[in-house]
């Protein structure tokens, strides 16, 4: 039950960005939203199984477990699923915006007063450029560049209904 509040949570975060970013031309759109679980697998076998949802891709660690996986639940949109810790605590604990320049999009946000870091990457794991901008209560936005070698950007090709 948690979980699927959990979820429903993450669709309302997306619909409130979708609609906030409409109006912009640096943000293409929602990207992932981020949950911090117990479990990896347990959690990867819930949103595969019981919601339908395909792997992407995933991240594991020296002794093959995962660190990270991404699921895809439309073309563009995916569910980022990380190990909960005592500084990540099991929940949401950040979203993340396609954008088409992240060096574009850390300067607008900073321009109008946000807090954000300069991108870096493209990353190790996804292989995109990443930058990140801290809301008023906290909360990592997560900027992502999705060039043609990321592998979001690889999964949304491939997407298949």
């Amino acid at each position: 039950m948690r979980g699927l509040a959990l979820f429903v949570a993450g669709i309302l975060v997306g619909l409130a960005v979708q609609t906030a970013v409409a109006k912009n031309e640096v943000v293409v759109g929602l990207n992932h939203v981020g949950l911090s679980v117990p479990s990896i697998p347990e959690a990867a076998a819930f949103y595969t199984q019981t919601m339908g949802f395909r792997e992407a891709f995933r991240n594991t660690n020296e002794q093959g477990q995962p660190t990270s996986i991404y699921l895809q639940m439309s073309k563009n949109t995916f569910l980022e699923l990380q190990q909960s810790n005592a500084q990540r605590p099991a929940g949401i604990n950040h979203y993340g915006l396609h954008v088409e320049n992240a060096r574009a999009a850390v300067a607008m946000f900073r321009q109008r007063g946000a807090t954000a870091t300069d991108p870096t990457g493209p990353s190790g794991f996804s292989k995109a450029i990443l930058a990140n901008v801290t809301d008023l209560n906290g909360l990592r936005i997560e900027l992502s560049e999705l060039g043609p070698d990321s592998l979001q950007r690889k999964a949304m090709a491939s997407w298949k209904p």
